[in-house]
Order: structure tokens, then C-alpha cells, then sequence
């Protein structure tokens, strides 16, 4: 049985008639808050709802204590909730079996990232009565949007929808980001319920999310110095590498859209005031620099690059930090030889 991600807060509830969720797909925020639903409804039903939890590969290399683990009877209570995750086709035969052996007291789910159609676990989830199939598909501005203003809400803050969008723009379209930041507005505003642009701009601008902003908007204008000075500055022990490739993905996709948008027109100011979600007034200047830098061509060639450098960091984790600088430091080069 499909549904759509919408569909679940219309009833909650009607979902616990199904034991077997799969939820699929790239937006990690999301799933992580539908299983939070899945626990709190069965726990309205059952305050001692047991919860367990697995990796596939522990799956993998020990069976038989899944199965026990599932099976064995409750020591805490009389329903389980079994969370499966980074699942794959690989756990296909437990699943099915699982399913098999029905149990109105086990509860189901299996977490995965981006499954193809050809995929056995998510036709077996697509297809089958007493299981439910979620794709999990990246947050828009619009559903950021919603729930940035559903938490502020609930804390009675009032922001301007100036603050909002630059909350958004923060996030990277990263509802975990967004939720992160909200959190910290919440702890700052104390009895103070309506904050201004400047105060929220200082408080996201204290973080490490902030710098690596500034970090890859040095990179796309080819300032090779300020580039190394920010790198040996913040990043000489960790760097979270997808990370700072999903801003970098964020920020040419806003530059190549803007391109696009510029095609037969000489008017790239009114095209940047226009942008979705909008190019800060302090930003105006980098971007512009950076459109004068970067052809609608190398945009796209970027894109690919980022993808594959992407792929190349997670199959090869012992040689992902040198990839990782290697390819923002080509980056670098070429839009300094450019400018």
C-alpha cells in the first residue's frame, strides 16, 4: 500500500492498522519524524510499547538474534516496535519472512535510503494489504516554510517573513537544520516573543553552519586564499563532507537557475531581487560575482562532479577527505582563473 508523506498527519491513527512500514527516500528529517508519529500513536494505545532497533548489517551477521529479539516475548510490555535501518534489497528474506509469521503485537519499521522501482523491498512494501510504503522525498521551501511556522507557533514567537525565509535559506532545505535553528530561538526568545531579523541573523551566524556558507561562497568566487585561511581555520580535524556538498549542490542550483532565468535579457539585478527563496541583500554582491565567474555550462558540470564526488566520498571513506578538497579546491582554481 503507497501513501503519500501529506497523508499521514490527516489520521494518524488509521496507520496503526498496518504493522509494516517502509519508509524510502533521501529527506532523513522526515522519516526520523514519522517514526517519532508511528511510536507516540502506539504508545497512546500502550504506554509500554518495547522499542528495539537495528542495522541491517547486524542483521546480516547475526539472524538469529533478530528473529529472538522479535519473537521472545515482551518484557516490558505486550506491543514491539522494531526500527530497521540503512536497509536494502539485502534484508528482503527477513522482512518477508517476518510478514509471514504475522503478530498483531509487532510493529515494523524499515528505514531506506533511495530505492528503485525494480527494488524487492519497496514492490513487496507497494503491494502488500497489511504494509505501508512512504517515499520520503526532499523538503521544498514551501513545507519548510510550514513547519517553521507550525513550531513557532506552538512557542508563541513571531517573526517576520523575512526571518522565515532566512531560516530556510540557513537550513539548505534540511528540515533536521531548520528544527536545529528553531530550537535555538526558542532557548534565546526566553518571555521574548517577537525577535528581530538582525538578532536571528546573529544567532544562526554564531555556528559552524554559518562559516561552512562562507567557505563555499569563497570557493565559487575563486578567492584561493580566503579559501585555505577558512579551511586550516575550521576544518583540520573533522569535516562533514556531505554536508558542505549538499550547500554547494544548493548554491550552484540557485546559479543555474538564475542563468537560465537570464537567458535573453541583460537585467540580472531585477532577476536576483525576483529569486526564490530571495538572495540577501549582503549576498547580492557575491552572487552577482559569482554569475560573472560561472557559464550556464560549467554550472552543470559542477552538478555531475558533485554527485560523483559524492558517490566516490561514501565508497571510499579512508580517501574521502582527500577527494573532498581536492575537488573544492579545483573549484577554487578555475573560478579564480576565470575571474
Amino acid at each position: 500500500m503507497i501513501y503519500k508523506s501529506y497523508e499521514i498527519n490527516k489520521n494518524r491513527s488509521n496507520f496503526l492498522n498496518y504493522n509494516f512500514f517502509l519508509l524510502y527516500g533521501e529527506n532523513i528529517g522526515l522519516k526520523k519524524d514519522f517514526k517519532e508519529i508511528f511510536k507516540n500513536e502506539l504508545k497512546k494505545k500502550d504506554c509500554n510499547l518495547e522499542t528495539l532497533s537495528f542495522y541491517e548489517d547486524e542483521i546480516m551477521d547475526n539472524e538469529e538474534n533478530f528473529y529472538n529479539s522479535i519473537y521472545s516475548g515482551s518484557l516490558f510490555g505486550n506491543k514491539k516496535l522494531i526500527t530497521v535501518f540503512d536497509s536494502s534489497d539485502k534484508i528482503f528474506k527477513e522482512v518477508s519472512d517476518i510478514y509471514e509469521k504475522y503478530s498483531k503485537d509487532i510493529f515494523l519499521i524499515i528505514l531506506s535510503n533511495t530505492l528503485e522501482k525494480k527494488s524487492k523491498l519497496r514492490n513487496f512494501f507497494e503491494t502488500s494489504k497489511k504494509a505501508v510504503c512512504i517515499p520520503c522525498y526532499l523538503d521544498n521551501e514551501r513545507d519548510l516554510e510550514s513547519i517553521a511556522v507550525t513550531e513557532l507557533k506552538k512557542n508563541n514567537i513571531t517573526l517576520s517573513r523575512e526571518t522565515i525565509n532566512l531560516l530556510i535559506e540557513k537550513s539548505n532545505l534540511d528540515r533536521n537544520n531548520l528544527k536545529n535553528e528553531i530550537e535555538k530561538i526558542i532557548s534565546y526568545s526566553l518571555n521574548k516573543k517577537k525577535i528581530g531579523f538582525d538578532e536571528i541573523n546573529s544567532l544562526i551566524n554564531l555556528s559552524g553552519d554559518f562559516k561552512s556558507d562562507i567557505l563555499i561562497n569563497e570557493c565559487l568566487s575563486g578567492d584561493v586564499f580566503r579559501y585555505k585561511k577558512i579551511i586550516s581555520e575550521l576544518y583540520t580535524n573533522t569535516v562533514n563532507q556531505i554536508f558542505l556538498l549538499r550547500i554547494l549542490s544548493n548554491k550552484v542550483q540557485r546559479l543555474l537557475k538564475i542563468k537560465k532565468q537570464a537567458i535573453g535579457t541583460n537585467n540580472i539585478e531585477n532577476i536576483i531581487n525576483a529569486s526564490k527563496p530571495p538572495v540577501f541583500w549582503k549576498e547580492k554582491p557575491m552572487v552577482k560575482k559569482q554569475l560573472s565567474i560561472w557559464s550556464l555550462n560549467d554550472l552543470k558540470k559542477i552538478i555531475d562532479r558533485i554527485n560523483n564526488t559524492e558517490l566516490l566520498c561514501k565508497k571510499n571513506p579512508l580517501a574521502s577527505k582527500a577527494i573532498f578538497y581536492k575537488f573544492f579546491l579545483d573549484i577554487c582554481v578555475k573560478a579564480n582563473s576565470s575571474s
